[in-house]
C-alpha cells in the first residue's frame, strides 16, 4: 500500500484551516507538500508487512559455529537509534535505542541489517512494545532462530510534551523469544551484556 501524498496534502490543508491558520500565507504555501514527503520517508515502513521486510533483509551467511541448544551464546547488537510516531497521539517517539540479541541457528545476519531492519519497523504508526515484537518476528524470520530478544528505551512526546509533562520520563520494553524466556543462563548473560 502507497502512501497517498495527494490525500495527504489535501487534509494538511484543512488542517491548518481547522488551527485557525491560513494555508494560502507565504510560510505556510509549501507547507502541505513538505509535510507529504516527510511522510513518505517517516512511514515507509507502513508499506510493507513483516514477511516483506523479512524478505527485503534476507541475507544471512550460513556458518558452522559451536552455538547450540546447550550453550548460551548469542550475537548481540545494542543502541541502534531510531524514532517513531506513537500511533495514540502520532506523537514522537524519540531518543529510542534498540537491542536486538539472537541465538544462531546455523545461519548469521549481516549486523547492518538487523539496524535496517529496527529502522524500517519504526517507520510505522506504533506502539513501543509493538516495535520489539515487531523486530523479534522478523529477525526470527531471517535467521531461522527461534531465539530472539529485544530491548527498547524511548522517551515519548505523548509524555513529556502534553499531558503530563515528565520530560525525564523513559519507557522500557522487552520482547523475549524463545529460549531468552526460558534460560536463566541466556537471560543472565543478556543481562551482563547490555549493562
Amino acid at each position: 500500500m502507497a502512501i497517498d501524498t495527494e490525500a495527504v496534502k489535501e487534509h494538511i490543508r484543512g488542517l491548518l484551516i481547522a488551527l485557525g491558520d491560513d494555508p494560502q500565507r507565504e510560510g505556510l504555501l509549501d507547507t502541505p507538500e513538505r509535510v507529504a514527503r516527510m511522510y513518505e520517508e517517516v512511514f515507509e515502513g507502513m508499506n510493507y508487512s513483516n514477511q516483506e521486510i523479512a524478505r527485503m533483509f534476507d541475507k544471512t551467511f550460513e556458518e558452522d559455529l559451536t552455538f547450540s541448544q546447550t550453550n548460551s551464546d548469542f550475537v548481540i547488537v545494542k543502541d541502534i537509534d531510531i524514532f517513531s510516531f506513537c500511533e495514540h497521539h502520532m506523537a514522537l517517539m524519540y531518543d529510542m535505542k534498540v537491542t536486538v540479541a539472537y541465538v544462531p541457528d546455523g545461519r548469521v545476519i549481516g549486523l547492518s541489517k538487523i539496524a535496517r531492519i529496527a529502522d524500517m519497523v519504526s517507520k510505522r504508526l506504533q506502539l513501543q512494545e509493538r516495535i520489539g515484537t515487531d523486530i523479534a518476528e522478523i529477525v526470527s524470520l531471517v535467521t531461522g532462530s527461534p531465539d530472539v530478544a529485544v530491548l527498547i528505551e524511548g522517551c515519548h512526546s505523548c509524555m513529556t510534551a502534553r499531558g503530563i509533562r515528565k520530560t525525564d520520563a523513559k519507557t522500557y520494553t522487552s520482547t523475549l523469544r524463545g529460549r531468552f524466556q526460558t534460560d536463566p543462563m541466556l537471560q543472565t548473560r543478556l543481562n551482563l551484556a547490555i549493562k
